[in-house]
């Protein structure tokens, strides 16, 4: 490819409202476009590295044995009504009526139309298992669309679907997508973790995400490096104290803290750590009122608590709901005398002497304790865990690193072959609904992650596999000197020859100029030819992480780069 018969759009300036560097960069490098509220034009220099993405995850999954189609973006309302997501999913998906009065969605997943096709095409066993995947565009109506390609509403997703007689197959393929999407993030040269996850709005049992370890990301992940165990933070478990709970030591006391609502200030107030505070979390269960109780420097952590039993779905409870209950206004409410069912969590049961809310304006009590001054309370794993607590699998303390989310694989079960009658017949003749499975990548999420992880301060460093091109020549006075000129073709063609994938950047531009655009959108490697290098037989190389150029004789370029990228 020859810069003059391409489009390289890059800018100096990125917009004011991208508050992530690749949403920067993207822009800057010419890579998007920004067309709407969340929805980009892919410009060509962007279409390559997306493609190159494409091709990695085509591969493997073909090699993983799943089969490729194409499901409509436009999909029925009576499809989604069937399977109870057309209520269920929220304002984040697009419907519309045709001229006939008819309802559509445009589709943010295809659980519904791939399940149609099994059950119409998928009769007997002997069928299974099968596993359908396609790379489509998909479209959710995001709230608050931002970060560029990162939150957008557009975007391009690789979602497989795998149909199976019983749960062993289901389970099966399962791993066989989990090493699988281990290899694609691989070979894309990301850094990335494998972690546990909640189902979410998919629905279903168990769930991995995969997500690329980067500073800017949305999600929370805790790891433990002495393990193999990962999860969100909103899936990790927080164990119990190992330590029992001790003998009360104090009386309880009635202490005045007028203003102070927040255990932060109640702590201050006393001069007690806030470790020794309970804070109360007031939730409504149907017509339930419920009392939450947390330490004071612990976070609620709402998709473990709606796992406890008796407890989902709940809501906040509202002012009045509180003081209808306890009799007191929020910020000074506790367990003690509470008439109400009260769940505390794991560390909060194992405290004694806690400084907690007295059911009064104006005042907190001191010197509480189970048993004695309140009843013991029902106990469950409500929190978020914190760097520094111990790994569930016994192995060492976690750590806390931020990630962003790239694929997300699931067991379905029969969750929509149930609603939608996907039935298959076993080798008895019986009728039983398929076992399904759901693996996701958002591809071009992808860039945006690989791009998070790998920048520097002159651009984009994209990982080789996903760079769009391989290589790139650099000639010096291309339009001015016919030996530099003749130089550059003859390396340019013998690189083509090679099966190398470069760019000759003949544009009539200063050095600086064409240097500083192929940092900026990230091309790995660089030769530049020049009529000082010519008269010692030289080009220049460098790589674009490399600190600075080096010379090579002008007859090894060709098998010079194909060593660096055999290293990369």
């Amino acid at each position: 490819m020859r810069s003059s018969r391409f489009f390289i759009g890059t800018t100096k300036e990125a917009p004011a409202d991208a508050d992530l560097v690749s949403h920067q960069l993207m822009i800057r490098a010419g890579l998007v476009r920004r067309l709407a509220a969340g929805i980009y034009t892919w410009m060509p220099l962007g279409m390559r590295v997306l493609h190159k993405v494409m091709a990695v995850v085509r591969e493997e999954m073909n090699r993983a044995g799943a089969i490729e189609l194409s499901l409509p973006v436009v999909q029925p309302g009576e499809l989604w009504r069937e399977s109870g997501r057309w209520s269920a999913y929220g304002p984040e998906l697009l419907r519309f009526k045709d001229r006939h009065e008819r309802e559509f969605v445009i589709q943010p997943t295809s659980e519904e139309v791939v399940t149609d096709i099994a059950r119409n095409e998928l009769k007997s066993y002997r069928q299974l298992p099968v596993h359908f995947y396609q790379i489509q565009t998909k479209f959710r109506d995001e709230r608050r669309p931002r970060f560029g390609i990162m939150r957008g509403r557009e975007f391009v997703m690789k979602d497989g679907y795998s149909f199976h007689a019983d749960h062993a197959g289901l389970e099966q393929e399962y791993r066989n997508m989990h090493a699988t999407y281990t290899r694609i993030f691989t070979r894309l040269g990301l850094a990335f973790r494998a972690v546990a996850a909640d189902t979410g709005a998919i629905g279903g049992t168990g769930s991995h995400e995969f997500q690329v370890l980067a500073e800017s990301g949305e999600d929370a992940i805790a790891w433990c490096p002495e393990s193999d165990y990962a999860a969100n933070v909103e899936l990790a478990e927080a164990l119990a104290p190992a330590a029992a709970r001790v003998q009360p030591a104090e009386a309880l006391a009635r202490v005045p803290t007028p203003g102070r609502t927040r255990c932060e200030d109640v702590a201050a107030l006393l001069g007690l750590p806030l470790e020794r505070t309970v804070k109360a979390i007031a939730v409504m269960h149907d017509d339930e009122f419920v009392l939450l109780l947390l330490r004071g420097d612990h976070v609620l952590n709402e998709v473990k608590t709606a796992r406890v039993p008796g407890l989902a779905p709940f809501r906040f409870a509202t002012d009045a709901e509180i003081e209808r209950a306890l009799g007191c206004k929020p910020g000074y409410i506790g367990p003690v005398g509470a008439r109400v069912r009260v769940v505390a969590d794991r560390t909060v049961a194992a405290m004694a002497d806690f400084v907690c809310g007295a059911n009064a304006e104006g005042y907190h009590l001191s010197g509480a304790n189970w048993g004695r001054d309140a009843p013991e309370p029902e106990i469950a794993d409500l929190r978020r865990v914190v760097e520094g607590d111990p790994s569930p699998d016994g192995r060492g303390q976690l750590r806390i690193q931020r990630g962003i989310e790239v694929g997300h694989i699931f067991q379905l079960r029969t969750k929509y072959s149930q609603a939608l009658k996907a039935h298959f017949l076993d080798a008895q003749g019986v009728a039983k609904p398929m076992e399904m499975g759901c693996y996701g990548i958002g591809v071009t999420r992808i860039v945006g992650a690989a791009i998070e992880q790998n920048h520097d301060a002159r651009g984009i460093v994209f990982p080789r596999a996903m760079a769009p091109f391989d290589a790139c020549v650099v000639p010096i006075g291309y339009h001015k000197s016919a030996a530099v000129r003749d130089a550059a073709e003859r390396v340019y063609s013998e690189l083509v020859a090679a099966g190398i994938d470069v760019l000759l950047d003949d544009r009539d531009e200063r050095p600086g100029v064409l240097f500083a655009d192929m940092d900026l959108v990230g091309v790995p490697h660089r030769l530049v030819i020049s009529d000082r290098g010519l008269a010692a037989s030289q080009a220049e190389y460098k790589g674009r992480r490399d600190a600075a150029p080096m010379q090579i004789p002008l007859a090894a370029c060709v098998q010079h780069l194909k060593e660096r990228l055999a290293a990369t």
